[in-house]
């Protein structure tokens, strides 16, 4: 071991080798904050939908629990004892008109306020949907480097005939570093590269013991060249995707509360026409009685 540490170039390995690591060790932990406040920002959006939806029932149970109609019927001759359809048509629409005109304020401002709190929630949404595609595009960009390491080291098994499957050596965090490879295939393939001369085959002198980190670089560039060139198509098109369903959804919410406070108008508006109509017929008619018994009493 003495010898080891006063040797310069061994230090400069294990150097190497320890940058490699911590590197590996930082972007790990770097993905894993990003995940954890992916969740944390989808925990957030839930409970916020579940805090609004409590808030808007509430606020429409204190609504209508507050309204009240008191509706008075006009004066009418003794005589007149019998209600017609007509009339009772009437107080029905006059009843429901009253209800839903007082209720028109406060359906409008629980439309607006969900308006709002949409609006609020699409860009939040859409920066969520973007770390989602750099996560997702960033692990499809790793997977794509790990495959081509691998493509690499296959092409060892034909041009070398006593080659070992080194695939087994490169994993998502050290396919971009020749020097973790080579330690790894130290580690794996120790016994296996013994020729049963006591010695070693010349494929592991070249890539793994006296090749080291030169040898098995080029693999490690290959690596890093798929996910650079992986990691912006794959970002692009995910968000693409994951944006798009956002804005979607966004806009399929505006239409439906739009269109539910533009019914409530139009019903609303319908029942005060009627009630109006049948009200105008009711006096004329009532009109018409009181002139007929004015005369019979004179």
């Amino acid at each position: 071991m003495s010898n080891y540490d006063n040797d310069p170039e061994m230090k400069r390995v294990m150097q190497q080798f320890h940058d490699c690591t911590t590197q590996r060790f930082q972007e790990y932990d770097e993905r894993l904050q990003e995940k954890r406040q992916i969740c944390k920002d989808k925990c957030d959006k839930e409970i916020q939908k579940i805090i609004l939806k409590d808030k808007i029932e509430k606020e429409l149970a204190e609504k209508f629990s507050s309204l009240h109609t008191d509706i008075q019927s006009d004066g009418i001759p003794t005589c007149i004892c019998e209600k017609s359809l007509a009339d009772k048509v009437e107080k029905g629409c006059l009843r429901c008109g009253s209800i839903l005109g007082a209720a028109m304020p406060e359906v409008g401002s629980i439309g607006g306020g969900l308006l709002y709190a949409l609006n609020a929630w699409k860009p939040v949404a859409i920066e969520a949907a973007e770390k989602a595609a750099l996560a997702e595009a960033t692990d499809a960009a790793t997977q794509a480097g790990v495959d081509a390491v691998v493509s690499k080291l296959k092409e060892l098994l034909i041009t070398w005939s006593d080659a070992l499957d080194l695939s087994p050596i490169v994993t998502s965090s050290n396919y971009k570093c020749g020097l973790a490879l080579v330690e790894l295939a130290k580690e794996l393939f120790g016994k296996a590269c013994s020729n049963g001369k006591g010695g070693t085959t010349s494929f592991c002198n070249s890539y793994i013991y006296y090749g080291g980190e030169e040898a098995l670089e080029p693999f490690a560039q290959a690596g890093r060249s798929a996910f650079e060139t992986t990691l912006p198509s794959q970002k692009a098109l995910l968000e693409t995707a994951k944006v798009g369903a956002v804005k979607a959804t966004y806009g399929s919410y505006e239409v439906a509360i739009i269109a539910s406070i533009v019914a409530i108008m139009v019903i609303v508006l319908i029942m005060v026409i009627l009630y109006l109509i049948l009200r105008y017929r009711r006096k004329k008619k009532m009109k018409k009685k009181l002139q007929y018994i004015k005369l019979l009493e004179e």
